[in-house]
């Protein structure tokens, strides 16, 4: 369908930031060739492990996902911030690598031919608890190593980085390895490394400070064990892009630096941002010299010289399920099972599956990230088919979550609005009975945080329904809005088609036409 929601590139030669107002967090990037790569972490959502592909570091689209389901027990219900943390990709003689951690599990690695998949069943480099964050680095003479950070919440210490030897294939670590740097008294909480070599020197760039109110700092050593020296490289200063938090360097075919990054917008997440990066004395400066000594970053800047110009881009958002698969833009809240779903070209049958619990706990929600501020999404849902029981519509995830749904009760479809906080009880509250067959939901985000839900009345106007919300962010996640369908209680479950799901930034629902 096909509209750009947020499009970073300006078509004047300059970009703007954020390049994804998405939430791929923990974002690192690589180049091969003349083909740039973003991975993301993904938490417990599967298909897990986003892959993005770029041909010039400003326009991205969704490539692919390195794990169809998260392959570790428990996942099969959501873990909500648990799962796949930040992950790190490489390209390393022929293959692309890419490590991730599960702080409660261990960190894994898989590989792949093709950025595109297929993937390789994941490998257990590390097991235990704690150890996050890893980034793989191959050195001249072929010795591979694992840099890594730790979570308190599992092992105990924060503010550390751990090298650790690691075989040739990168496939088990060979050593215990030692601690390289301590932060807690320069760079507190420092996290997220990612280790590069230049010039004789290693380096580690990573956060520190918090995710909102940190800034990036850059190791460097002469010796990959240290002692490091440190140097804080890019700050906030007087720019509206907070934290700047983790990421990673990458260069162009024309020899220019850049580094990607996120942000913690809260509702949207931690969306990603490009800042130009230049070498001074041997320690990086990371976006615009503040004069100082520091980077700050920038909101509008040249393009990247790729040598080419390529068409805007984004990743996709709005969906009529024409395709064979599901579109790559979908998540569900748990491993997925085939069996929830059924590919109607166009259209999505979604099974009712049986809820015993809060809505925010079912598996089979179908989510999706935000891609703008603010936008309305609509979809359309057709109720001919569901059972006594069944419960489908259009849901809003985070801490705070909401629905707006149709309800089957006998032979009469209810409206009904469901919210709730993680952890508490939900409420319902029900409106006047609809007609059997064909509904058209909506619900608009507004700047300020709120959303609202909408419902054509009889003139097929969209009128608002039910109570205005807040949203807040999940744990570690921004808010996802998407399609389900439950079935409470004992009876035969139904199903529901659903058709025409459309996000537009520039739509709004009140008063207008269906």
């Amino acid at each position: 369908m096909g509209k750009f929601n947020w499009n970073a590139d300006n078509g004047d030669g300059t970009y703007r930031n954020p390049i994804l107002y998405t939430d791929y967090s923990d974002p690192d990037v690589i180049r091969v060739g003349e083909d740039y790569y973003l991975v993301a972490s993904s938490f417990c959502n599967s298909p897990a492990l986003p892959v993005l592909h770029s041909k010039d570091l400003v326009n991205w689209r969704m490539l692919s996902y390195v794990l169809e389901q998260i392959p570790e027990p428990g996942y099969e219900v959501p873990q909500h911030g648990h799962g796949v943390w930040a992950p790190a990709i490489r390209y390393h003689n022929g293959e692309f690598y890419v490590y991730y951690p599960m702080p409660d599990e261990g960190i894994f690695m898989c590989k792949a031919k093709d950025a595109a998949g297929p993937w390789s069943a994941p490998v257990c480099v590390k097991e235990g608890k704690g150890w996050i964050d890893p980034c793989p680095f191959w050195d001249e003479d072929g010795q591979a190593y694992l840099v890594n950070g730790f979570a308190k919440s599992r092992s105990g210490i924060k503010s550390i980085l751990h090298i650790s030897p690691m075989n040739a294939e990168g496939t088990a670590l060979i050593g215990e390895g030692q601690h390289v740097f301590d932060g807690h008294d320069t760079q507190p909480t420092i996290e997220g490394p990612k280790m590069y070599k230049r010039n004789g020197y290693y380096y580690i760039l990573a956060p520190a400070g918090s995710v909102k109110a940190g800034w990036q700092t850059a190791l460097r050593s002469r010796n990959i064990y240290g002692p490091y020296e440190e140097k804080i490289v890019m700050i906030q200063g007087d720019s509206r892009i907070n934290g700047p938090h983790q990421g990673g360097w990458v260069d162009t075919p024309s020899g220019e630096d850049w580094f990607v990054h996120f942000q913690d917008v809260g509702n949207a997440g931690r969306i990603v941002h490009l800042q130009p990066m230049k070498w001074e004395n041997d320690w990086p400066v990371i976006g615009e010299d503040d004069g100082e000594g520091y980077g700050m970053p920038v909101s509008v800047w040249k393009k990247p010289d790729v040598g080419a110009s390529y068409a805007p881009c984004s990743p996709e958002d709005s969906d009529d399920f024409s395709g064979e698969k599901l579109g790559l833009q979908w998540q569900w809240n748990a491993n997925y099972k085939s069996e929830w779903y059924r590919m109607e070209k166009p259209g999505i049958r979604l099974y009712a599956q049986p809820l015993d619990g809060a809505l925010c706990d079912a598996p089979n929600l179908l989510l999706q990230k935000w891609t703008a501020p603010t936008f309305a999404v609509t979809a359309e849902i057709n109720t001919r088919d569901m059972k006594n029981g069944d419960l489908a519509g259009m849901v809003s995830q985070g801490l705070f979550y909401t629905a707006l749904a149709l309800k089957k009760v006998g032979d009469a479809v209810h409206l009904v609005q469901i919210c709730g906080n993680m952890g508490e009880t939900e409420q319902m509250a029900e409106f006047a009975p609809v007609a059997d067959g064909v509904h058209h939901l909506g619900m608009q985000v507004y700047a300020d945080g709120t959303g609202q839900f909408y419902f054509p009345d009889v003139a097929g106007v969209w009128r608002p329904v039910g109570s205005k919300v807040t949203f807040t962010p999940g744990r570690w996640v921004g808010v996802k809005f998407g399609l389900f369908a439950v079935h409470c209680g004992c009876g035969e479950a139904g199903s529901v088609t659903a058709a025409r799901v459309c996000v537009d930034a520039d739509r709004v629902l009140e008063n207008t036409e269906v």
